[in-house]
């Protein structure tokens, strides 16, 4: 868990300082525009991730700092972390306890995983969406999988380009071969997340279509390596200038509830909310059950679309999850059930005070 974390030049924030006081749910309210979601999104990049919104640096960057930012933190165990940004650079950089490291060696200290009103939509957005939201949870177990997603996306680009260019079919044979691969592989890993989410999910469940997927659930992975480039080799033909063809950026996820008999997709926004913080949790019990760590939970505006019984029963949720978690909302009052919290008042960039039961209010 996080004991204090410190932010300078981090978007609307010049400096301010955090101390969580050994509570494992930081509760931070305040009105929009106060810099609450900037304070998930500095503790997401503690993680070595690029943060939850994934924005260039230069935009993290405070807009009349000095170019730069720097998020520095101090774990229960009192291991120092940080990662910094210098104006004029090309990418962040980490420390831990005062020395230069890889942002890889971040990700195996802190496992972070969150919820953004941008997911609120995820159930009725394009299967674009949901891939890339099931695609970022995955590889928090196999780091190498954004990668071969990436390199599948990139290949299938250079395939489109050989046959607008007429290419020869020995250059296209050796881009079929590595695209079949790298595709099997991310097939692979997304079914086997699929199953290994289900395990720990109670009131919904988590399925994932497509042609690939569908060729190793029949087979196995030789078998669907060797279909789909069977396939691919028959579909080279050209619709118009573009290329179709069928693959894992075609797949898609499902996620059934399981309580109301309905794909979550057809459920209101408040219960649609629920299934999403559902997945969330789920996804942080497996998390610590294959790394044994904690892992953060970062919600932003967590209770929104939320009535208060849906309200007591995430936060009970939470109280039974073995992670810190890190909430926003506008509302402290929305928060008052919630047990073992520091809140966290903040305005116009500046922590202003952290209030909670046993706690002197305390000037930051």
């Amino acid at each position: 868990m996080i004991k204090s974390i410190t932010l300078t030049d981090f978007r609307n924030h010049k400096s301010c300082r955090i101390q969580t006081h050994g509570r494992r749910n930081v509760i931070i309210t305040g009105p929009n525009g106060a810099g609450k979601t900037a304070i998930l999104e500095a503790v997401s990049m503690l993680s070595g991730d690029r943060g939850l919104r994934g924005a260039p640096m230069t935009d993290v960057a405070r807009f009349d700092g000095n170019g730069g930012f720097s998020v520095f933190a101090v774990l229960d165990d009192d291991t120092e972390i940080s990662v910094y940004f210098t104006s004029g650079d090309t990418n962040r950089h980490a420390r831990i306890d005062g020395d230069n490291a890889a942002l890889a060696d971040l990700g195996a200290m802190l496992r972070a995983v969150w919820l953004t009103p941008r997911e609120d939509r995820l159930f009725v957005d394009s299967a674009a969406e949901r891939r890339a939201f099931f695609d970022r949870l995955a590889a928090s177990f196999d780091s190498a999988h954004a990668g071969r997603v990436a390199r599948f996306s990139k290949l299938m680009s250079e395939r489109a380009f050989a046959l607008k260019n007429g290419r020869d079919m020995y250059w296209l044979d050796a881009l079929d071969a590595q695209i079949a691969g790298v595709a099997v592989s991310v097939a692979d890993l997304r079914i086997r997340y699929a199953g290994e989410l289900n395990y720990f999910l109670s009131d919904c469940a988590v399925t994932v279509s497509g042609m690939v997927e569908q060729l190793l659930l029949n087979g196995n992975a030789a078998s669907a390596e060797r279909e789909y480039l069977n396939y691919l080799h028959g579909a080279r033909e050209l619709v118009g200038d573009k290329m179709v063809v069928d693959g894992p950026h075609k797949s898609d996820f499902g996620v059934f509830n399981k309580k109301l008999n309905l794909p979550a997709a057809l459920t209101s926004t408040g219960q649609q909310k629920m299934v999403l913080l559902d997945l969330i949790l789920a996804h942080a019990k497996l998390l610590h059950t294959k790394t044994n760590r904690q892992p953060l939970i970062l919600l932003d505006e967590a209770a929104a679309h939320l009535d208060a019984d849906a309200r007591a029963r995430l936060f009970r949720d939470l109280a039974m999850a073995d992670a810190q978690v890190w909430a926003t909302g506008l509302d402290a009052n929305v928060f008052n059930d919630v047990p073992n919290a520091v809140f966290v008042a903040c305005m116009n960039g500046e922590i202003n005070n952290i209030l909670a039961p046993g706690i002197t209010n305390e000037q930051n």
